[in-house]
């Protein structure tokens, strides 16, 4: 029985030492390790599993008897040695009594006896002191002199017995080992003849080990590089794009009629000079647009009505204004505002004609370029065809080329076709020895993976079967009653204490004042909100009304604005230099219409030419091409026929 601890206690020592603090779960690697002692009893895995629970769990205890014992034998313990003396301090500290004094020497002098007086000797020497000392500080001090101290002091007088045993045996160790060593005995000297050297034996070139590939947590690119990628794909998408629109409007300049900036500037120009004819322009900031007035009714909003009103009623004092400080003798500017208008169409009459010839010196240049490009792409034209020509030429030596070389290729396929059909044979044979061995390798497999499957299944249903009992002892119904009445209280005598009848009959009396109270503060805020309402219709009225005045002033201008801009075109139509651009930019038109008839005339011509040319080289390229194809053929057939 006391080998058989020994045995145990050197199992739990290696289940420590696979136990990892940080990363495992305690349980957990109790139910692997159970698994791993299913050829042990159950008292024999109980005490395993009890020893190893145990110094985990007293692991700040045991952690101050051996750190300092580490601490003053550096050199003589090594590290790997941890979890034994970490379970004979268990073994001595909590199962001493239990186990008894035979059981726990044999244990002892099973593993190292040097290391293990070592141990013991410090542990005991220092057991009242210092290590009391700092169990005290973790634990309580009464608790710790109770349970641990004071059995461990009852044991010290059998300790030292075991120690002393401990110290003969390692002296009588030390004296078979002086003993065994041997003096060196002198031998004689003889001349003999040297052996040859033996050859080295060759040394194993090391194979270099597969590298693992890079996981892709190491590096990751950064995101600037694919946010300039997306930057540069887009632009180069608008760039594309522009210069589609580009090559569809070039031609746009050639149109008589104006262009857009023109039209821009025209009226930009009409703009300002209406904005400057307006009455009163020093002192408002406009007027809205007559359109939308009376042909696109907007609703508006609380806001939006409140900030017309007031733009609104602004400008009415504006107006009140104006005319108190005309009927005070102040000076009207209406003649100095006549006069502006004048100037102003004065110098529009001039600008429109420069602005017109302009347009039209700009057409004729663009129907110039347009020719000049003509003549570049009929150069060009005409400079391909002559390469074409070349280039077919040469392809025609090439094919011919090509016929004389496949010839060689037959010949060299058909040699080496015979000196290969030997080799066929052998390959095939291999092939099949290949194949029965992997046949049977694969049936031995599959017989392996039923085995493992039906142990699975069967330690799968036996579980199920454990966790379904679980199961329904945890459905079984508890029945408890209790009696409980609403008129009741609680029996606390207490001056608030209400039951439960009265405490719902008070809240349903709040909740209905409450919903009163909502009530009130609704009709009270419907009430404020007509009232609102009806300011803001009548608000509205007031709005519509200055709208419609302000449509028909609108109206008014708009009528003189068109009389001015039909004489302005009047002037412009007149003048003598528009004229004579007007007659070129009809020149160079029909000019251009000409090159384009004599273009469409040639394309026709030219397909009927290359109808008789095809008709007369295809055949000739469709024999060398079918040749070429034979040949790929035949090339592949015999690499499929020997690989």
């Amino acid at each position: 029985m006391e080998s058989k601890y020994a045995s145990l206690v050197k199992e739990a020592i290696g289940l420590l030492n696979r136990f990892k603090a940080g990363r495992q779960c305690l349980d957990d690697f109790i139910q692997d390790a159970v698994k791993d002692l299913q050829n042990l009893d159950m008292m024999q895995r109980k005490f395993i599993l009890d020893v190893v629970s145990g110094c985990v769990e007293h692991k700040k205890l045991l952690d101050v008897v051996i750190n300092a014992f580490y601490g003053q034998h550096v050199k003589s313990v090594s590290r790997g040695e941890r979890s034994q003396f970490v379970v004979i301090c268990y073994l001595a500290t909590f199962l001493l009594d239990d186990l008894g004094l035979q059981c726990f020497s044999s244990i002892v002098k099973s593993l190292d006896t040097k290391k293990m007086h070592k141990f013991l000797a410090f542990f005991f020497s220092n057991l009242t002191t210092w290590i009391q000392d700092e169990w005290n500080n973790i634990y309580d001090a009464d608790f710790v002199e109770k349970h641990w101290i004071g059995p461990l002091l009852r044991w010290r007088p059998e300790i030292d017995i075991l120690m002393d045993q401990l110290a003969v045996k390692i002296s009588q160790g030390n004296q078979l080992k002086k003993a065994a060593t041997k003096t060196t005995e002198p031998q004689e000297f003889a001349l003999t003849k040297p052996k040859p050297r033996p050859l080295p034996m060759p040394e194993l070139i090391p194979q270099q080990t597969k590298s693992k590939p890079v996981p892709s947590s190491t590096y990751k690119a950064p995101k600037e590089m694919q946010i300039i990628e997306e930057n540069k794909q887009r632009n180069h998408q608008k760039a594309q794009e522009l210069l589609y629109e580009a090559n569809i409007k070039q031609f746009r300049c050639g149109n008589p009629e104006k262009s857009e900036h023109t039209k821009r500037a025209m009226s930009k120009i009409e703009e300002d000079l209406d904005s400057r004819l307006k009455p009163n322009s020093f002192h408002s900031r406009g007027l809205p647009s007559s359109n939308n007035a009376v042909s696109c009714p907007i609703k508006l909003n609380n806001a939006a009505i409140l900030r017309k009103e007031a733009l609104y009623k602004r400008w009415v004092d504006e107006e009140v204004q104006r005319i108190e400080r005309l009927a005070q003798g102040e000076r009207d500017l209406s003649s100095f505002l006549q006069w502006q208008k004048e100037m102003r169409e004065k110098d529009l009459q001039e600008q429109l004609p420069k602005i017109e010839r302009r347009h039209l010196e700009a057409c004729i240049s663009e129907q110039q370029a347009a020719l000049a490009r003509k003549r570049i792409t009929e150069r060009n034209q005409k400079a391909a065809q002559l390469k074409k020509e070349e280039t077919a030429q040469l392809m025609q030596r090439y094919a011919e080329k090509r016929l004389q070389e496949e010839k060689g290729i037959r010949d060299l396929v058909q040699q080496v076709a015979e000196g290969h059909k030997n080799s066929k044979a052998a390959k095939e044979k291999l092939q099949k020895l290949k194949q029965s061995i992997v046949k049977e390798v694969s049936e031995q497999n599959q017989e392996l993976l039923r085995q493992a499957l039906e142990e699975a299944q069967s330690e799968m249903s036996r579980k199920f079967e454990v966790i379904h009992e679980i199961h329904c002892i945890e459905s079984l119904p508890r029945m408890r009653f209790k009696k409980f009445a609403d008129t009741d209280t609680v029996g606390h005598e207490l001056l608030g204490e209400m039951s439960l009848y009265e405490t719902k009959e008070r809240l349903a009396h709040l909740k209905n004042k409450q919903q009163a109270e909502q009530e009130e503060k609704r009709m009270h805020i419907l009430e404020e909100k007509q009232r609102q309402k009806q300011q803001l219709m009548e608000k509205l009225d007031a709005i519509n009304l200055h709208s419609r005045v302000l449509a028909q002033a609108a109206a008014i201008r708009k009528e003189k604005r068109g009389a001015e801009k039909e004489f302005i075109q009047q002037m412009v139509a007149q003048d003598e230099m528009v004229l004579t651009l007007k007659k070129i930019l009809e020149e160079k038109k029909q000019e251009r219409q000409k090159l384009k008839q004599n273009e469409s005339s040639k394309v026709k011509a030219s397909k009927q030419t290359g109808e008789c040319t095809v008709s007369n080289t295809g055949t000739h390229s469709q024999r060398s091409v079918k040749s070429w194809e034979e040949l790929e053929q035949s090339l592949a057939h015999f690499v499929e026929k020997f690989s």
